[in-house]
């Protein structure tokens, strides 16, 4: 069955879902819809990001969701089933996880066959800042924060508390401790073998913030256990400057000098240092 609906109602319809306040998702902002000659091209800001991002949709060419393959009966039906695909994604680590191209001023965004998050064998998140008081510590260090039926509100855990776990596998965890007293810690992510157990701990991450406004972070650690593949340190690094680029970080620096921070775009800076602009540009765009 054909579709019935111009693209000037489609491109209406999906702007008018995007615009709508609530609409998405947490920290999604939509900014607009422009219309090329196969896609819409959905372009909107995420969380405190200094970037505008964008993602290409296909125009429909039967009325069928392009999230559940189910019928629909209206242009804005297809804008709804086409959104909430996108909340799905964004969800699931678009940004982070997205292959990426600059295209008039946007950060084009493509998931299809773009590296997961974290390497194959491993999974990477963040290390729990909170938790309920009287949950295990077993349950803790994964993130499970509650358990089912408890009237118990998450809270912020005591330092000393905090990754408890990865200090056991030996690995240094001062450095987050001390940011987490001084409240100047942006993100500390842990990476474990992934497996039905999560054993063992790997390696971790710690980044700062450097400025009040927060808009300068800087990466402290990155730090694998002898023998683990050295893509688990670039994909921690990488994770890291996502990560707080999302809360608001215009600039990384850090003291750490590692090929995969090369790679990620980090260059030497006078002060003997690396540094990363967090803005997107074209290459050979001067930051």
């Amino acid at each position: 069955m054909a579709v019935v609906w111009s693209r000037e109602e489609i491109v209406e319809a999906v702007r008018t879902y995007l615009l709508r306040s609530g609409a998405i998702t947490d920290g999604f902002s939509g900014a607009d819809v422009v219309a090329e000659p196969d896609n819409l091209l959905v372009t909107f800001r995420w969380r405190r990001d200094p970037n505008v991002y964008a993602v290409e949709v296909r125009f429909p060419t039967a009325p069928m969701s392009p999230w559940t393959g189910l019928p629909v009966t209206s242009a804005d039906e297809w804008a709804a089933e086409a959104l909430s695909s996108l909340a799905e994604e964004l969800a699931t680590g678009l940004v982070s996880r997205s292959r990426r191209k600059i295209r008039d001023g946007y950060v084009v965004l493509d998931a299809r066959n773009a590296p997961d998050v974290s390497p194959p064998g491993f999974h990477l998140g963040p290390v729990p800042l909170v938790g309920a008081p009287s949950l295990p510590r077993r349950l803790r260090r994964r993130g499970t924060y509650v358990t089912w039926g408890s009237s118990e509100e998450p809270v912020p855990l005591p330092a000393s508390e905090t990754g408890t776990w990865l200090a056991e596998a030996g690995m240094d965890v001062r450095v987050p401790h001390r940011l987490i007293a001084e409240d100047r810690l942006a993100c500390w992510l842990q990476a474990y073998v992934n497996n039905d157990s999560g054993h063992p701990d790997v390696g971790h991450a710690v980044a700062s913030w450097q400025d009040t406004r927060r808009t300068t972070a800087r990466l402290d650690l990155v730090h694998i256990q002898p023998g683990v593949p050295t893509e688990v340190r670039g994909a921690l690094a990488r994770l890291a400057v996502r990560t707080v680029t999302e809360d608001g970080a215009l600039r990384v620096v850090t003291a750490i000098d590692l090929p995969e921070l090369h790679e990620l775009g980090f260059r030497p800076t006078t002060a003997g240092e690396l540094t990363f602009d967090t803005i997107d540009l074209p290459p050979g765009t001067a930051h």
